[in-house]
């Protein structure tokens, strides 16, 4: 069963799982998927599922719907890609059990035979286990929205864990994580709502 993904500011603000035929998607209450930002319209674009596909097309929105960056009007809306209304991003994922460390910026596996080289993150635990997110960007988010969310921060000495938000501290090599950031060192392991992740730094 597909699942939509909703980010704002590179955090998930909204998970739905695409059950039924259409939905609409607008700031509007009355949508099937509100996106509360004043650059979307009231009834900005819709989603429909067909024979197995799903199609995003736009409902003559005043700021446009864009798939992978270019303006559409109606497009096949697959896994992977990723359509930007106003500021809300969504993505569109084919196996949600394999989504359980819900982080914006998905990095793709490494191909087989290939096995991801520098500073990275894998998953220990949970329905991702196994999975690799190469730190490419100078800060990466992880983590699941409302419970516990860290960026690790890339600086010219290493790499930082800090909290972000959450009711839950990130927990390092066993310890909560205080107030201040907490400096990462090659296979340290961090419990972040429910998922252990090992920072790996070769």
């Amino acid at each position: 069963m597909p699942k939509l993904t909703v980010s704002i500011d590179n955090v998930i603000v909204k998970e739905v799982q695409l059950t039924q035929e259409r939905y609409t998607l607008g700031r509007r209450p009355y949508n099937d998927i509100v996106l509360d930002n004043l650059a979307v319209s009231g009834e900005h674009a819709a989603i429909t599922l067909q024979n197995g596909e799903v199609w995003i097309e736009d409902l003559d929105s005043t700021n446009g719907t864009f798939l992978n960056g270019q303006p559409i009007k109606r497009q096949l809306f697959t896994p992977g890609s990723a359509v930007l209304i106003g500021k809300c991003q969504l993505k569109l994922h084919a196996n949600p059990e394999d989504e359980a460390l819900q982080h914006p910026h998905n990095a793709p596996a490494a191909p087989p035979g290939h096995p991801p080289r520098g500073p990275r993150v894998q998953v220990l635990s949970g329905a991702a286990t196994g999975r690799t997110m190469e730190l490419t960007k100078v800060v990466t988010r992880v983590g699941k929205p409302g419970v516990s969310v860290a960026s690790i921060t890339r600086r010219p000495d290493g790499f930082v864990l800090t909290m972000i938000e959450g009711t839950h501290a990130p927990i390092v090599n066993g310890a909560p994580l205080a107030g201040a950031p907490a400096r990462l060192k090659n296979h340290d392991q961090i419990d972040l709502g429910g998922v252990r992740l090992e920072f790996i730094d070769d």
